[in-house]
């Protein structure tokens, strides 16, 4: 049943208007920054000019949950971020301020373990649970031990040496009336039959009819039989009978370890060591996180049970939309978008709900139109604009630097914990990738691949004509499919496949056959098939056509987790050439992407999604945008940055060696790697001659948590189920030796002092990197998103640095302060000039929200030479028919990129101010069509600056096409910022 919210939380009622989406600014809530805390902060994000909070899942998670995406239970609001009142607060707080609240939601998993009521009904009924259903176990595994039965890879360790150590515990629970073993944390609760053959050991009369009443317990008449025995629990002496009972089940005994055995084996789940999930888990997870469950949202009443909160809260006006956490694990990701929409529609109707998904989009890759979805969470758009302030000339040189350094490492087969043999696969990044995929096919997702291979080759057996396919043919056809997989999934369903995508496929196929052995050629063909949807099978056919059902669902989930493990959690921590494309979404082996590419995909984006989200930043980034903008700069003086890596490997070598283990010290890569994540991370202003050491032990500490998890995330000198213990110490030395260790003082100061010189000299081009950033975030079709705090530089690592607590305070100052001055670089080491862009245009948008959401795009020609260095394009909404001229808006965005080698630094501090010079710019000129210069007849216009107030004409000039044209000149436009918002006027 859905959560009825009490009488005193229903009043007074929120209203259900909401405001145009025009920019969300994305909050992490957990116990310790809850409803309460985020309501705090919505003035200050209604005074910068977001109209939504963004919040992540409120629904009932885990205790202690840090992100919310391992909900127990989807009945009830979140008891740690406030409950429903705390809700009710901080909705009509936004109210107040005219804002709206989008939620974050989990359909595709749930949390396992004792505070999952449905989970904890599986276990205590089996196959009989009316919940056996909703979780995506396999209740007819290959394993005849698991017929019938849930995995359990709870166990810290065998279950024969858990059972002998005494770990599990037979208990009561006096409150519920129910038996359990208790393993720790962890609750497994005893079949409700069961308790009578556990009872009945005592030989008590006072016991008998609570063990008659478990012997006729069913699912939906068993609540008398427990509550008998938790009223018996209350009595004394039916207490003592009850725990003689259990005492015989106590594993301090011989005779009592082997009824607790037979009891066990008895049960809806076998116990297991945890190292047994990657082998031979029988139920879909998260990725492999065994910890999460895959729900079937695909059947209607799991659909209704997990969405009935959300759906009352969308109903009374709570909610304004949602954000679908991993879209790609849905059996039918399409249907499941149609029904949410259809389903929200009808709770509201006339308001459209907004609704966008978290999906990877590889490449040109474009979200399906007939999801109806708003758009994605905005990975793409981070990559995209990641990409085209990188300077693609700079990839020879630092090809050339990364190939130098793994060329040191050797074979490292030996140390190798994935088996990438030696430095070519650490320098060609599709092959890295491939490798990782091959090494998690045979451990980490072993068990959803047998799964998936049985599933085909029982497909085989059933008929006549490929009843010969073997089941190792069949492995090693769909393990190259898999390893040479470009995307993260494709759609078939019962309908077929989509003609993209099934051309995708048969590319991949065709990949695939030059690695098999042509014997296997027949049974790629067939398998191709059948995963494509081309060789169907007819209506009638069952049980055939459910088991191709089956196996292509079981494909399609199996992509995904395997190209984002192998890819974005193991690759991007073993590929350094420049890690600031070593991001969410991105593709590391493109270095960079041209303007006109980038106004492709805007156009497209404009076309196709423009209520898309824009991110730079999330709670699941890799580095900070801003850590990422500066390391982008590497890429315009590849050169330099060679030479200072080469330096400080040379000068740092005798603390490589002074801080080495029985493993050695740090390698080449791994020390490569460090130097980047400190050139990224170091922050504005620290300088390291300082006396106060603290400010460097505390980025050491923030550094080594991000060099342990990177080392283990690689699998190349740790590993996560097997950590190195000595490597690892090696290199954490390593890096408190270079950061803050004195007894080093002598060795590593010189480091220190080149580490902050280059970074002073790096920062203003980061700098124009993140503000051309964030005026494209601004500006480009989509919604701009931003993640918690960071309006100001945001530097961090991979979590949980990127969740660490936001100075909200400091924050609401600096605005305050920015609010009365036109934006500058006054202030911009500190962010402050971030800061301040950041809320002038979000003001303009408030002003102008019709032009932002419906405008057109249009890209702008540059010439001179400077030309290149330049992104510039136009937002345009003409005028309704008929207005003549009336209404007409148009904006010119102008942003620097490439500024390497524009700057003027001085030479006493060798520090530059984040501007080009006008001088440098020279003839360099913005060139507008006929349709901006002229329109309505009304001949020329001026332009304006939103963020300085200046002011300028247009000049007017010939265009290609014999048209009248206008041009600006760049060296006017950005005479006091490295980007420029301009609004034209008439003359």
């Amino acid at each position: 049943m859905p959560h009825q919210p009490d009488s005193e939380l229903a009043a007074p009622p929120v209203s259900h208007a909401a405001p145009l989406i025009r920019a969300t600014a994305r909050l992490q809530l957990h116990r310790d920054f809850n409803f309460a805390q985020a309501a705090e902060v919505v003035d200050y994000y209604q005074r910068l000019g977001v109209s939504h909070l963004y919040v992540s899942p409120i629904l009932t998670a885990r205790p202690g949950s840090t992100h919310g995406y391992d909900v127990a239970d989807a009945s009830r609001i979140n008891p740690e971020l406030g409950g429903e009142s705390g809700l009710r607060q901080l909705v009509q707080r936004l109210r107040a301020a005219g804002m709206g609240l989008l939620v974050d939601i989990v359909p595709n998993h749930m949390a396992v373990g004792r505070h999952n009521p449905w989970w904890q009904d599986v276990l205590r009924w089996g196959r009989e649970s009316p919940h056996a259903l909703w979780f995506d176990i396999d209740w007819d595994s290959a394993d005849p031990a698991l017929k019938g039965k849930v995995l359990l890879p709870f166990l810290g360790q065998p279950y024969a040496e858990a059972l002998e150590a005494g770990e599990l515990v037979l208990c009561l629970d006096a409150e519920s009336g129910e038996l359990y073993v208790e393993h720790y944390e962890h609750r497994f609760p005893l079949a409700a039959p069961d308790h009578a053959l556990v009872l009945e050991t005592a030989g008590s009369q006072r016991l008998a009819e609570v063990i008659a009443a478990f012997r006729k317990a069913m699912p939906q008449t068993c609540s008398a039989a427990y509550g008998l025995l938790r009223d018996l629990a209350r009595d004394p002496e039916a207490l003592a009978d009850i725990d003689a009972a259990l005492a015989g089940f106590s594993a301090a005994q011989p005779h009592g370890r082997s009824a607790l055995h037979q009891l066990l084996e008895r049960q809806h789940y076998r116990l297991a060591c945890w190292r047994n999930a990657a082998d031979e888990i029988n139920w879909r997870r998260f990725f492999e996180v065994s910890e999460l469950v895959g729900m079937r949202v695909e059947r209607e009443d799991v659909f209704e049970a997990m969405h009935a909160e959300l759906f009352r809260l969308y109903a009374e006006g709570l909610i304004d939309g949602l954000r679908l956490d991993h879209i790609d694990g849905l059996t039918d990701p399409a249907a499941y978008c149609l029904r949410l929409r259809q389903r929200l529609r009808s709770l509201r109707p006339g308001h459209e709900p907004y609704i966008v998904a978290e999906k990877i989009l590889a490449g040109d890759e474009a979200l399906p139109a007939a999801w109806q979805l708003d758009g994605s969470t905005g990975y793409d758009f981070m990559e995209q604009c990641a990409a085209v302030l990188h300077d693609g000339d700079g990839e020879p040189v630092l090809d050339d630097l990364w190939r130098d350094i793994v060329a040191e490492l050797g074979s490292s087969s030996s140390q190798d914990c994935m088996q990438v043999h030696g430095p070519a696969e650490l320098c060609h990044f599709p092959s890295m990738v491939q490798q990782a995929r091959r090494s998690f096919l045979t451990r980490n997702f072993a068990a959803e691949f047998n799964v998936l291979t049985h599933c085909l080759h029982q497909l085989a057996r059933s008929a006549v004509t490929t009843r010969d396919l073997s089941l190792m043919s069949v492995r090693r056809c769909v393990a190259e499919l898999l390893v040479h997989f470009p995307v993260y999934r494709t759609y078939a369903t019962e309908e077929g496949m989509p003609a993209l995508e099934r051309e995708l496929l048969a590319r991949t196929a065709q990949l695939a056959a030059a690695r098999l052995h042509p014997s296997d050629h027949p049974t790629l063909h067939v398998v191709e098939g059948w995963l494509g949807g081309d060789l169907m099978l007819p209506v009638g056919q069952e049980p055939r056509r459910a088991l191709q059902l089956r196996a292509i669902a079981r494909f399609q989930q199996l992509t995904p987790p395997l190209t984002a493990k192998s890819m974005e959690d193991t690759a991007f921590y073993r590929y350094g050439r420049l890690l600031s494309r070593n991001e969410v979404g991105a593709e590391p082996a493109q270095l960079a992407l041209s303007i006109a590419h980038f106004h492709q995909l805007a156009a497209r984006r404009a076309a196709q999604t423009p209520a898309s989200l824009l991110a730079t930043g999330t709670h699941d980034h890799k580095r900070g945008e801003d850590a990422r903008m500066r390391l982008a700069a590497l890429s315009e003086i590849p050169e330099e940055w060679a030479t200072v890596v080469r330096h400080w490997r040379t000068l740092n070598a005798p603390i490589v060696a002074a801080t080495a283990g029985a493993e050695g010290g740090i390698d080449a890569a791994d020390e490569y790697m460090l130097y980047q994540s400190l050139v990224g991370v170091w922050p504005d202003g620290m300088r390291a001659g300082d006396d106060d050491l603290s400010a460097l032990e505390e980025l050491a500490a923030r550094v080594i948590a991000w060099q342990r998890k990177a080392l283990r995330e690689a699998k190349r000198r740790s590993d996560w189920i097997a950590p190195q213990a000595s490597y690892e110490a090696a290199c954490e030395r390593f890096t408190r030796a270079l950061l803050c260790d004195p007894g080093l003082d002598a060795r590593h100061h010189p480091f220190l002092t080149g580490l902050e010189e280059f970074v002073r000299r790096l920062a203003p081009l980061g700098a124009i990197n993140s503000l051309s950033q964030t005026m494209l975030k601004l500006t480009v079709p989509g919604v701009p998103d931003f993640y918690q705090g960071s309006e100001l530089w945001d530097l961090s690592m991979v979590d949980p640095d990127n969740r660490r607590p936001v100075d909200f305070d400091m924050r609401q100052r600096r605005l305050a302060d920015a609010m009365s001055r036109p934006v500058s670089l006054r202030q911009w080491q500190s962010g402050g000039a971030k800061q301040q862009l950041i809320h002038a245009v979000l003001q303009h948008r408030r002003a102008h929200a019709q032009l932002y959401a419906q405008g057109q795009y249009l890209p702008l020609s540059t010439h001179g030479k400077l030309a290149r260095h330049v992104i510039a394009f136009a937002r345009l909404l003409p005028a309704p028919d008929g207005a003549q001229g009336q209404g007409w808006q148009a904006t010119v965005v102008v942003c620097t990129r490439l500024a390497a080698h524009l700057l003027a630094f001085d030479g006493a501090r060798d520090e530059a101010l984040p501007l080009v010079s006008a001088e440098v710019w020279g003839d360099t000129r913005i060139v507008l069509p006929a349709q901006l210069s002229h329109a309505q007849g009304e001949g020329l216009r001026q332009w304006r600056s939103v963020l300085t107030s200046g002011a300028g004409p247009l000049e007017e000039c010939a265009m290609p096409d014999g048209e009248r044209g206008g041009s600006m000149t760049v060296s006017e436009i950005l005479g006091s910022l490295p980007v420029e918002l301009l609004e034209l006027r008439l003359s």
